[in-house]
């Protein structure tokens, strides 16, 4: 297990740094900088003082030194400083990452504890009147547009309650906190829901056609105990795979819910500043991200040695 673990540790290295390389050089292949936005929005232009803001910034130097200073920066805990608002990155990411965090972890359970159970019920329940109801069901799920769920959400509230769900920074009661991030939770969660339904509804149709599961049936064991401690434990697998994705792709695609529903989250905030081509807040956000899917994706191989005992990592 221990050579197995390193493996992944380097090839974590290795994908992280791939990911810092390809976008650094992307940043700077897009036409335009930090500069000439603020002296195109300023209205004049001099070229003397464009040049000094280009140095103060090191945009004048080789693009391999500029690379080498953010890394090197990175090592030492230094991600620079926010080219808008010159304020440290740190100080500009960190009070973002809880707001995504909570909405990202909110719906991911939401499609949790909605997609599997109604997934294995679909399953067991095959060609029924409550099959064909839940299929429907998840096609509108992968099929509505999470942004417009979003605006009939809004609409709703609207109509029957005559208000909307408004993000406040202000402290507020667990209860009340729950709520506020609950709706924009759920309108993002659905769709993740219906993909986790239909997964869940496939794999378990496959193991319940295996001959085990026959036997499991003749030696006189109830529906219960062979849908859900056979079939269940032996299908959670894909699942388990498609969960670990939807975490890590809720992390940076949250970009609409947040606008939508004006939540200062990460999501939000990494396009606001690729559009001021605020390199070192892209830079460090993107690789936030994936951070958090290379992590997650090693979390998920963890997991199927819990969940499968068959599963060995050799050394």
């Amino acid at each position: 297990m221990i050579p197995y673990l390193i493996r992944r540790f380097f090839l974590m290295a290795v994908t992280l740094f791939g990911m810092s390389v390809i976008i650094f050089v992307m940043l700077r292949l897009v036409p335009g900088n930090i500069a000439d936005i603020l002296f195109d929005s300023a209205g004049f232009i001099d070229p003397a003082a464009k040049a000094q803001i280009e140095a103060d910034l090191g945009l004048d130097k080789p693009i391999v030194f500029q690379y080498l200073s953010w890394i090197g920066g990175m090592m030492q805990g230094d991600l620079g400083f926010s080219y808008v608002s010159e304020r440290s990155t740190l100080d500009e990411i960190l009070p973002r990452i809880p707001i995504t965090a909570k909405l990202a972890g909110l719906a991911l359970a939401f499609s949790i504890i909605l997609g599997v159970p109604l997934g294995v019920i679909s399953a067991v329940r095959q060609d029924t009147k409550m099959d064909y109801f839940l299929r429907v069901l998840s096609l509108s799920g992968l099929s509505l547009p999470s942004f417009w769920l979003a605006l009939l959400i809004l609409m709703f509230f609207v109509q029957f309650f005559g208000t909307i769900p408004i993000y406040t920074r202000e402290p507020q009661p667990f209860w009340d906190e729950l709520v506020m991030y609950a709706i924009p939770a759920a309108a993002v969660g659905f769709r993740s829901s219906a993909l986790i339904m239909r997964l869940t509804r496939s794999s378990m149709l496959e193991v319940l056609r295996q001959d085990y599961i026959r036997t499991a049936r003749s030696k006189g064991a109830s529906d219960k105990s062979v849908n859900y401690h056979h079939a269940l434990r032996n299908a959670v697998l894909p699942v388990v795979t498609i969960i670990g994705i939807e975490a890590a792709f809720l992390i940076g695609g949250l970009i609409v819910t947040e606008t939508v529903f004006n939540i200062p989250g990460v999501a939000r905030f990494l396009v606001e500043a690729i559009q001021w081509r605020d390199y070192p807040i892209v830079q460090n956000l993107v690789m936030l991200i994936a951070l958090v899917t290379v992590v997650v994706n090693f979390i998920v191989d963890l997991l199927y040695v819990a969940l499968d005992p068959r599963i060995k990592y050799s050394d």
